[in-house]
């Protein structure tokens, strides 16, 4: 028996010497090697396939995008996402809202072998941008007569416009419509999908379809996507049910301290409500409510609604969303129920970011904090917890601060509020009060309160936007208060970065609405906010 535990050990010392002379000897023949990457897609999720190096190998998958380049003139550098690692070779990429990119790395037993390789694109999101579609309706799988298109959102896209055709069109790409086989044409999309209506055509059963993404004055931004073949059959129920809109999300999603829920809407309804539930419903598909939801909200627009009560304590929550007539009645059914997971805080986060929209998120006009390519804290190099509410002036900032802050007690504070007040008759005074107050409270409770400088406005954009009117003072505030908040230990000067050429208002391509950044925006923010991560306490 020992002879053989003997025989046993020298084996496993034999192959662990030539495995580490095998792979830091450059014995194995992957000098040259080059991995083939291709990327697939199935309802949103995307998997991206190389092929073997060989040898056995585990491999890192990186998730990248590029920065601004305002920082580093005109010079973009790569900006960390995530990383995942596997034994196969495919890996599902994280879900992406803006262009990625992906390196891989092969690794041996002994440390890294090859790579990182070149990066291989995200591909949605090739030049020029055409929305790339994420449902698909074929003989096996056909539609109904109203079938749900979706598709990857185009980033800065107020709106799109969707064609339908009976052929594919004369030309693909551009950015006009069909001559000869146009049948329908709609550009009232302001979210990346639409329930279609193709009742009018009842003897034809192939349909085919394209979007392309419009600005807030109707531009075009690129290309109209390859036109796609729709097959219909009359045997497919047709959707009575709004559509959860999970389909494009970004990598280390964090939960909203208030959540914002969103669904692609039915075709020519407005009015939908949404219901919040602490356990699953015991039925899904139903006309009715259960009756003892935790809360209920009709919804203001036709694609999204915001939670106006803080969702803090840990575990699941569940909600779905129903078209509703003016009496409440239910149009059709509920949509399936989606869920989101709120964890328990362990210890003191080591920052959160507090106030307004600006940080709870969205922009440009059509695209809510749900959609976290617009939230700043998606670009920093370290968690932080979102504590940002919509609506906020300074003083509503200070006034929930007791209930959302102190729960949490993050070693770091980063506060910016104050922007809805600039368009207000409310004096400079009195927004300096409330920051005052604000640092106060952080200051009793050892947080250290990290203030972002308020950026510039652009009125006639934010009339164009919300047709609402603009303090004429709002420069000699936004002065005032700035000059408070540089006085602070700590700060960081967001408002210089934010001017367009004639350094007197808001860069448009920074925020179409004139108030809210954009992308661009928001990784601007995150980016000097990265850039002074010296003023940040460490635990």
């Amino acid at each position: 028996m020992k002879k053989f535990i003997l025989f046993v050990l020298m084996i496993a010392v034999f192959s662990t010497v030539w495995l580490y002379i095998t792979e830091r000897g450059g014995l194995l023949p992957i000098a040259d090697f080059s991995p083939e990457v291709s990327f697939t897609e199935k309802n949103g999720v995307v998997t991206m396939h190389w092929t073997p190096l060989p040898y056995p190998c585990r491999y890192e998958i990186e998730t990248f995008s590029k920065t601004t380049g305002r920082l580093t003139g005109g010079e973009k550098h790569p900006h960390h996402f995530a990383s995942g690692k596997t034994t196969d070779t495919s890996f599902s990429v994280p879900p992406t809202a803006i262009p990625m990119f992906y390196q891989l790395t092969a690794y041996g037993f002994f440390g890294k072998l090859a790579g990182p390789f070149s990066p291989a694109t995200h591909p949605a999101y090739t030049e020029p941008y055409a929305p790339d579609r994420i449902l698909h309706y074929t003989e096996d799988a056909p539609a109904s007569r109203k079938p749900f298109l979706v598709w990857h959102p185009i980033p800065g896209a107020v709106c799109y416009e969707v064609e339908i055709l009976s052929a594919p069109p004369e030309k693909e790409g551009g950015i006009e419509l069909s001559d000869k086989n146009h049948l329908f044409s709609t550009q009232r999309v302001y979210t990346n999908g639409w329930q279609a209506d193709l009742t009018d055509w009842e003897n034809r059963s192939v349909f085919y379809w394209r979007a392309r993404a419009l600005t807030l004055e109707k531009k075009p931004i690129g290309e109209f996507s390859r036109a796609e073949k729709i097959v219909v059959s009359a045997s497919v129920p047709v959707p009575d049910a709004p559509l959860i809109n999970t389909f494009v999300r970004m990598p280390n999603d964090y939960p909203l301290l208030y959540p914002v829920y969103q669904w692609i809407p039915m075709n020519d309804i407005l009015r939908y409500e949404v219901e919040l539930l602490y356990s699953p419903p015991g039925e899904e598909y139903v006309k009715k409510p259960v009756p003892d939801r935790a809360w209920y909200h009709i919804a203001n627009d036709s694609f999204s609604c915001y939670d106006e009560y803080a969702r803090r304590d840990p575990g699941d929550y569940y909600w779905r969303v129903r078209a509703v007539d003016e009496d409440g009645e239910t149009i059709g059914r509920y949509s399936e129920t989606a869920t989101f997971y709120v964890p328990e805080t362990t210890g003191r986060p080591y920052a959160a970011a507090y106030g307004d929209s600006i940080t709870h998120g969205g922009g440009a006009l059509s695209y809510s904090p749900a959609n976290r390519e617009y939230d700043y804290m998606t670009y920093l190099d370290f968690p932080a917890m979102n504590l940002g509410q919509s609506g906020d002036t300074s003083r509503e900032t200070l006034t929930r601060f007791d209930e959302d802050v102190l729960p949490y007690r993050p070693y770091n504070l980063i506060i910016l509020t104050g922007s809805n007040d600039l368009r207000s008759n409310r004096p400079a005074e009195d927004i300096i009060d409330d920051l005052a107050k604000i640092k106060k409270k952080c200051e009793d409770n050892d947080i250290r309160p990290i203030f972002l400088t308020l950026m510039p406005i652009h009125p006639k954009n934010i009339y164009t936007a919300f047709r609402t009117e603009t303090d004429d003072g709002w420069r000699a505030k936004l002065s005032k208060i700035n000059a408070f908040i540089r006085k602070q230990e700590y700060y960081i000067d967001l408002e210089p970065y934010f001017y367009d050429n004639t350094k007197s208002m808001l860069d448009g391509p920074l925020a179409i609405d004139g108030l809210h950044p954009d992308i661009q925006g928001k990784m601007l923010m995150a980016e000097l906010i990265n850039a002074h991560r010296d003023l940040f306490r460490e635990p």
